[in-house]
C-alpha cells in the first residue's frame, strides 16, 4: 500500500469527494514504495498541487482531481474552464495547464541541485536524473463521456484519468499505467534513498532539519528562504516522522518516544501548522529551563515567536500569578517558592481569578517530568473550540527522583488521548555504537513495559543503523588534567571544522564546570556556561559558543560532540543508583556522533561503562 501523507484519516474533511475516492484507489492499487503527498505546500513558492506521486524508479506526476460534472461546464479553453455552480457561472483555472505549471516548478526546483542531474559527460547532461509527468482525474466524468465531447483538445486524453478508470474494481496494473502513461519522457531511473531524501528537502522546506546547530535538529534556520545553498549533505525527516507530524488531526495526542526519535522535532513542526491555523496563541510547555530557552530560540528564527510561547513550566505558573495580580495564599508562604507558584496557580484557576481556555493549544515536551496535578491544571487552558493538545512522553528519561515519579493514566488528568496515542521506538539521533553503550549501560531501566494506549510505557530505543566511532572512557590522574584534556579535544572539534554551538559539556556537579570553563578561556574558545537560571535561558544567545550544562539541563538538547566528564563521581553519594544511572543514561544520548567521557579515578559506573565499551567495541 502506497504512504499517503497525511494519513487519509487526517485529510478527509478537506477533500472533495472525487479527491477521497481518488486517495482511496491509490491506497488500494499502488505498492508500498509509492509517496504521495495531498495538498501539501510545495517548494519555494509554497505551490498547492491537489497530489504528488513519486517513484523511485519512474519519476513523479503532478495530478489536479476535479469533480465536475459533464453538463456543469460550458466552456473550456487552455486557459480557463466555466463552470455552471450554485452561484452562477464560474471560471477557473483549467486544471491540465495548472498541473503541467506545477510539474514545472517542481522539476526546476529539483534540477537545481547537482545531485540531482545528469553528470557532465552524459547524454542530457545538466538534465534532471528522473522523469515527470502531468495529468488531470475527472472524478465523475467516464471515458465515454470525455470521448464524446471535444474535451480531448484542451485535455490530452493520455493525460487523463476518468470515473470508471479509478473503480475499486479497476486492476492495479491498468491504474499505474494511467499514471505513467502521462509523462512527456521515459526513461531510465533509479533513485536512490538519499536522492529521494534530497527530492523531499527540495519540495517541502518544513521537513529540513538543521544540518548546523546540533541542537535536536528542530528545523533548517533557512527554511523559510527562497535561495538558499544546497548542502552536500542533507537531513531531513524521515517518512514515518512526516506522516506522523502532518497527519497529527484535531483533539488529544500523546506520543512516546525514545530518547532521539524526533519528538520534539514533531513538536516543532505542530507549533508552526497551528500558528498557521488558530487564532489564540498556543503555548509550549516543559520542564527543562534550557530546552525552553532553545525551542524559543527556534521558533522564533522561523517567524512563530509573536504567536507560540515556550515556558518552563514554573515560571508559566509565575506568568498567570503576575498577569492576573494573584497573590500567594498565606498557607502556601512556608512552602518552596516553586511549589507555592504550582499550588497558587491551581487555586486561582478554580475560584476564577484566571481565565480557562486562553490558548489554542497546548503542547507539553517532556511529559515523563510532569505531575498529575500540573496536567489538570493545564489540560483547562485549552480552548474546548481547537481542543489541540500534543504531550510527548519518554519515560526512559524521568531524571527527577526527588519528585516521585507517580503512575496514573492520561484520563484520569483530563487528556482524552486513548485511540490516539503513537509509539516511536526508532532513535535517529546516536549512533548505533553510541545508543549500544548507553543501552548496555541501562539495559535494566529500559525493560519495555505493558500496558494500553492511556498509560506510560518505558519503550526500548532501536537504531536507526547510523554509523560512527565507538565512544570513549579515557582516565585522567587529576581533575586539571581531565579539564585540559577536554578543552583539547574540544579544539581539535573545531579546527575539524564543528561548529561549537555543536559541542556540550555535561557535568553532574556544579563545581566541575569552572576547571573546564577556565581551559577553554585560556584556549580562546567561547563558551557559556548555564549555572543558574538566568544562565540557562540566555544559553542559546549570542555568538556560536560551546555549552557547559549539568546532565539534568541536557535534557532535550543535543550535540555532536558530547563531552561528560568526572564518570567516577557517579553515583553520587546517597542519590538512589537506578536514578543516577537513569541520568547518566540521558546525557549519553545527547550525543549525535561522538561521545568523550572522562574519569578521575574508579566508580561502580566507570566499571559498567568500560565493560558496556568493550562489549560494543568487540562487535565493531
Amino acid at each position: 500500500m502506497a504512504v499517503l501523507l497525511p494519513a487519509l484519516g487526517a485529510s478527509t474533511g478537506r477533500m472533495t469527494s472525487g479527491e477521497r475516492r481518488f486517495a482511496e484507489r491509490i491506497l488500494q492499487k499502488l505498492e508500498d514504495d509509492y509517496s504521495v503527498w495531498y495538498n501539501v505546500p510545495v517548494g519555494p513558492k509554497q505551490l498547492h498541487p491537489d497530489f504528488i506521486i513519486l517513484h523511485p524508479l519512474r519519476g513523479f506526476v503532478v495530478l489536479e482531481v476535479k469533480d465536475w460534472k459533464l453538463d456543469t461546464i460550458k466552456s473550456l479553453t487552455l486557459s480557463t474552464a466555466t463552470l455552471l455552480t450554485d452561484r452562477g457561472l464560474v471560471n477557473e483555472a483549467n486544471p491540465m495547464t495548472q498541473a503541467r505549471i506545477y510539474a514545472l516548478e517542481v522539476a526546476t526546483a529539483l534540477e537545481r541541485d547537482p545531485a540531482l542531474r545528469r553528470p557532465a559527460g552524459q547524454p542530457y547532461a545538466g538534465k534532471l536524473i528522473m522523469p515527470y509527468g502531468w495529468g488531470v482525474v475527472l472524478a465523475n466524468i467516464t471515458r465515454k463521456q470525455f470521448e464524446s465531447t471535444n474535451l480531448g483538445e484542451v485535455l490530452p486524453p493520455g493525460k487523463v484519468i476518468c470515473q470508471d478508470e479509478m473503480t475499486e474494481s479497476v486492476d492495479p496494473e491498468a491504474f499505474q499505467k494511467r499514471l505513467w502513461d502521462m509523462f512527456t519522457q521515459v526513461f531510465p531511473c533509479k533513485l536512490s534513498l538519499p536522492q529521494v531524501e534530497r527530492v523531499r528537502w527540495h519540495l517541502f522546506p518544513e521537513l529540513r532539519i538543521s544540518s548546523d546547530s546540533g541542537q535536536f535538529g528542530l528545523f533548517d534556520e533557512d527554511g523559510n528562504k527562497q535561495s538558499i545553498a544546497i548542502p552536500d549533505l542533507i537531513k531531513v525527516m524521515d517518512m514515518q516522522q512526516e506522516l506522523l507530524a502532518r497527519s497529527l488531526g484535531s483533539g488529544h495526542r500523546v506520543i512516546h518516544g525514545v530518547a532521539g526519535s524526533g519528538k520534539t522535532m514533531i513538536l516543532g513542526y505542530r507549533c508552526l501548522h497551528l500558528a498557521r491555523t488558530l487564532s489564540k496563541p498556543i503555548l509550549v510547555l516543559c520542564y527543562n529551563v534550557t530546552l525552553a530557552a532553545r525551542l524559543q530560540q527556534l521558533l522564533k528564527e522561523r517567524g512563530a515567536s509573536d504567536q507560540v510561547s515556550v515556558r518552563n513550566f514554573h515560571d508559566w505558573c509565575g506568568d498567570m500569578l503576575t498577569t492576573y495580580q494573584v497573590s500567594i495564599p498565606d498557607d502556601y508562604r512556608d512552602l518552596p517558592r516553586y511549589e507555592s507558584k504550582i499550588l497558587a496557580t491551581i487555586r486561582g484557576l478554580d475560584n476564577g481569578q484566571i481565565p480557562r481556555a486562553q490558548y489554542g493549544a497546548v503542547l507539553i515536551d517532556e511529559g515523563h517530568d510532569f505531575e498529575p496535578e500540573w496536567f489538570k491544571l493545564v489540560v483547562q487552558m485549552v480552548d474546548p473550540d481547537s481542543n489541540a493538545m500534543l504531550v510527548l512522553y519518554d519515560d526512559a528519561q524521568s531524571i527527577y527522583a526527588k519528585r516521585k515519579r507517580r503512575k496514573f493514566s492520561f484520563a484520569s488528568v483530563g487528556i482524552q488521548a486513548q485511540g490516539r496515542t503513537t509509539i516511536l521506538k526508532l532513535n535517529y539521533r546516536n549512533t548505533l555504537e553510541i545508543l549500544s553503550v548507553a543501552k548496555a549501560f541501562a539495559e535494566d531501566l529500559l525493560n519495555p513495559t505493558e500496558s494500553d494506549d492511556d498509560a506510560m510505557p518505558i519503550i526500548a530505543p532501536e537504531s536507526a543503523g547510523r554509523r560512527g566511532p565507538v565512544p570513549e572512557l579515557l582516565r585522567c590522574r587529576t581533575p586539571f588534567e581531565e579539564a585540559q584534556l577536554i578543552a583539547e579535544q574540544i579544539d581539535e572539534e573545531r579546527a575539524h571544522g564543528r561548529a561549537l554551538s555543536d559541542i556540550g559539556v555535561l557535568c553532574r556537579k556544579w563545581n566541575q564546570m569552572d576547571a573546564i570553563a577556565s581551559q577553554l578561556q585560556k584556549r580562546g574558545i567561547p563558551f557559556r556556561v548555564a549555572r543558574d537560571q538566568k544562565d540557562k535561558r540566555a544559553l542559546f544567545e549570542g555568538e556560536p559558543s560551546v555549552k557547559i550544562v549539568t546532565l539534568h539541563s541536557s535534557k532535550g538538547l543535543e550535540f555532536g560532540a558530547t563531552f561528560i566528564p568526572r564518570i567516577c563521581e557517579m553515583p553520587v553519594k546517597n542519590e538512589d543508583e537506578s536514578d543516577e544511572a537513569r541520568l547518566l543514561y540521558v546525557g549519553m544520548t545527547r550525543a549525535t556522533e561522538r561521545l568523550v567521557m572522562t574519569r578521575v579515578g574508579e566508580s561502580g559506573f566507570s566499571q559498567r561503562l568500560e565493560r558496556s565499551i568493550g562489549q560494543v567495541g568487540s562487535l565493531a
